[in-house]
């Protein structure tokens, strides 16, 4: 990831994040968190825990954040709004259009995006509670909303309105003979080339997108697609993460909140086999069909949802069947590489990719301790 000419150096990023987005002191479930100006180039601080598992967990605060973020546009417009999940008032025409994925997408919207609001609670929570600075972005919520009928008018972190989709692990986890961590320069092909190829909305950006009927089509397969896509970046993170924990509390988080990512991942997977074949008449955005030439076969079989068995740790033993890649090395800053390919901070700051930027590589040096 490039990042702009002054704020490359770790010192500059440092000085930056102390001053405006590392928080600490007190946090309640569900409230604001708590942000004071901390020294410039100071170390965060780590409380009772160790200096790695703390950088862990701010990442994964910050990826939860953000993870949270996205879920809540999708559900303002396309899941269900209530006590658990409010805000927005949903789009008619847009919830239509994802239930040909699902008649239950709106409740797998809005369960999925209660979870994450959960998730990135909890490690705030937990970092306070163990005396470690946790992390607030609201710094960054500058991205504007969508201007559908339906979505509130708040500044955003995460931009669903320029998506460029990474349908790789379709295939990826469809293989049987290359993981990715076995074979890091196999290209995975894309499912659906066209959306890798581009810029394309995953929600409504105006009621004018609500037509013509194979335009709002495009627009739900294209986020059915991306559910997916940024399910199974958790579903790798948490278990690469894990290995570099000390604290066995820690590694308990890590455990136990990653699974939830893993049944988020094949549910979306699921789902998005169910996509309509079409071509968007806007753009000439083409959903094919993937079980039949030039696609077909297993590598592309829609109802394949559960992963193939690959070769794991090394060829000497039997294949397996497993999650893939958790390769530790280079985890975080993998992620952070990801979701910025996808579109998601298309107009943020370049002082937000210096932060991403500063997270991660805290998180990629951590190391397990022995004590």
């Amino acid at each position: 990831m490039d990042l702009p000419n002054g704020i490359k150096r770790t010192s500059d990023r440092r000085s930056f994040m102390k001053k405006s987005i590392v928080a600490a002191g007190a946090v309640t479930v569900g409230s604001a968190l708590l942000g004071h100006e901390l020294p410039a180039f100071a170390e965060e601080k780590s409380g009772r825990l160790t200096k790695g598992d703390a950088a862990i967990l701010r990442f994964l605060a910050a990826a939860e954040i953000l993870e949270t973020d996205l879920w809540q546009q999708y559900n303002e417009l396309g899941g269900i709004q209530d006590q658990e999940v409010p805000g927005g008032s949903g789009s008619p025409v847009y919830t239509a259009a994802l239930s040909f994925l699902d008649g239950d997408m709106n409740q797998y919207i809005h369960d999925n995006t209660e979870d994450e609001f959960t998730h990135q609670n909890f490690i705030n929570a937990y970092l306070a509670a163990k005396g470690a600075d946790t992390v607030n972005l609201d710094h960054f919520r500058t991205l504007p909303s969508s201007a559908a009928t339906g979505a509130q008018q708040i500044g955003r972190l995460t931009n669903l309105m320029q998506l460029t989709v990474d349908t790789s692990w379709w295939t990826r986890y469809r293989a049987r003979t290359k993981n990715p961590d076995l074979d890091p320069n196999f290209k995975f092909p894309q499912a659906i080339p066209g959306l890798a190829a581009g810029q394309f909305p995953a929600i409504p950006r105006t009621d004018a997108d609500l037509s013509p009927d194979d335009h709002i089509q495009a627009i739900a397969n294209t986020a059915g697609f991306h559910f997916a896509t940024i399910e199974q970046g958790g579903t790798s993170l948490y278990p690469s993460l894990a290995q570099r924990v000390t604290n066995t509390e820690v590694l308990r988080i890590l455990l136990s909140i990653g699974p939830t990512e893993t049944a988020h991942f094949q549910t979306w997977q699921d789902k998005a086999g169910n996509y309509k074949r079409l071509t968007d008449p806007t753009n000439g955005l083409v959903f094919p069909e993937l079980n039949a030439p030039p696609f077909g076969g297993e590598t592309f079989q829609t109802n394949l949802i559960m992963p193939e068995p690959v070769p794991f740790l090394s060829r000497k033993f039997p294949v397996c069947s497993i999650i893939r890649p958790t390769e530790t090395r280079g985890a975080t800053m993998g992620a952070v590489k990801a979701l910025t390919g996808d579109g998601l901070f298309i107009g943020q700051s370049p002082e937000f990719f210096a932060l991403l930027r500063d997270l991660a590589e805290d998180a990629d040096d951590a190391r397990r301790e022995c004590h």
